[in-house]
């Protein structure tokens, strides 16, 4: 039997040592990583990362502007489909217009035959006024020959009766006078500080026929806004009622972001600090500018149709989400990269800035969004009104 060799043995108690050194070293090789990983973390965060938040939870909003009636009939012709660029003013549906116009020539003619009724109460003045001449005339008569037989009769040359016959014509005139006055002052109350035109009863009429000339002209539906055609409905035949939707039009130049962030992200954040955008249609190498326009007055589920009913024993703690309303500064961008209602996006919004308010400080002076399509509607109505009652003046 061989005996061990004792330089084995040596060599290995000498190789031993090193295993446990590499060992030791690669252990405090990765503390050292960490530990200047854990540095560079907190050196990010306190300069930087802790001054942005951010949220993928963002969604495109917009406004939806709904094409309706507002008279009832039936569709002869539409103008835009889904995906049409249109412009503001531009037509999109039309209705059948020959009950409206039937309506309109019923209004003209009662604007017409009211024009000329009021002026025959002007002429019933100027014929009360001659009667209330005629009747003062009569009374100064019957006076007179009164009192010339009131005298004859003291001297017996006339008979009692004939003079009470006299008085009984006095009396006559008398009532025949106040009754003409009274018959004055009744026409003259109809038409007393008014001229034809300003008559009430010509203002009726006149009302009458704007109310006409409105439904004829609403038989024509147009954009109120520029934008593009949406969620069409309506079809050439059908018979719509007031109120309901046709179609959308929108604006997609005037779409804004609705981030909703966590409670806990809203400590440093204020309006008007910047905003960092990426659509997941165009990635990160497509970023949008924007601003904090508005910190939401609620969490999403205190204005949800069943909120959260927290007075409960199983109640559980869990962080809500506040909607913010981001708008973009650059609307260049939108019309490279266009974005549409509902797109998901990723905000981010820089905190350095923290001279904002949280709430708006002041109101609105200004309507925040509104449409000049129908403020001419009513023109051509009163040129159209004036012509008829200069038409039926006659010389006056």
């Amino acid at each position: 039997m061989s005996s061990p060799n004792p330089n084995t043995a040596d060599t290995s108690a000498v190789q031993a040592p090193p295993a446990d050194n590499r060992r030791g070293i690669l252990l405090r090789l990765l503390l050292a990583v960490i530990v200047l990983a854990a540095v560079a973390w907190a050196a990010w965060y306190f300069l930087a990362g802790r001054w942005h938040e951010s949220t993928d939870d963002a969604y495109i909003n917009g406004n939806i502007v709904q094409i309706t009636p507002r008279i009832a009939g039936t569709v002869i012709s539409i103008g835009g489909d889904d995906g049409d660029l249109v412009k503001q003013g531009d037509v999109m549906v039309r209705l059948d217009r020959s009950d409206a116009d039937v309506e309109l020539q019923r209004a003209t003619a009662n604007l017409a035959n009211t024009v000329r009724r009021v002026r025959g109460l002007y002429s019933t003045v100027s014929g009360a006024q001659a009667q209330v001449a005629v009747g003062k005339v009569a009374l100064e008569k019957a006076q007179a020959d009164y009192n010339r037989r009131r005298d004859l009769a003291r001297t017996g040359a006339i008979s009692a009766e004939e003079l009470a016959h006299a008085r009984d014509a006095l009396t006559s005139a008398q009532n025949a006078l106040a009754t003409s006055q009274q018959q004055l002052q009744t026409n003259k109350v109809l038409v007393d500080d008014t001229a034809v035109a300003s008559h009430p009863d010509v203002k009726a009429a006149a009302a009458q026929y704007r109310a006409a000339y409105l439904d004829d002209v609403r038989t024509v539906m147009v954009a109120p806004v520029t934008g593009y055609v949406a969620k069409r409905t309506v079809q050439v035949g059908q018979r719509v009622q007031p109120g309901a939707a046709l179609m959308a039009v929108v604006p997609l130049h005037e779409v804004w972001v609705d981030a909703n962030f966590k409670e806990t992200q809203l400590t440093r954040m204020r309006i008007g600090q910047p905003v960092e955008i990426s659509s997941d249609v165009y990635g990160s190498s497509v970023k949008y500018q924007g601003k904090v326009e508005s910190l939401g007055v609620g969490t999403g589920s205190a204005f949800s149709l069943l909120p959260a009913q927290n007075a409960t024993g199983n109640w559980i703690k869990i962080v809500q989400r506040i909607p913010v309303r981001v708008v973009f500064t650059d609307p260049a961008q939108l019309d490279q990269h266009p974005l549409r209602i509902g797109m998901s996006l990723t905000t981010e919004v820089d905190l350095h800035d923290q001279n904002g308010p949280t709430l708006a400080q002041s109101p609105r002076t200004g309507p925040r969004f509104s449409t000049d399509v129908y403020k001419d509607q009513l023109a051509d109505a009163n040129a159209q009104i004036e012509r008829v009652i200069h038409e039926n003046m006659g010389g006056r």
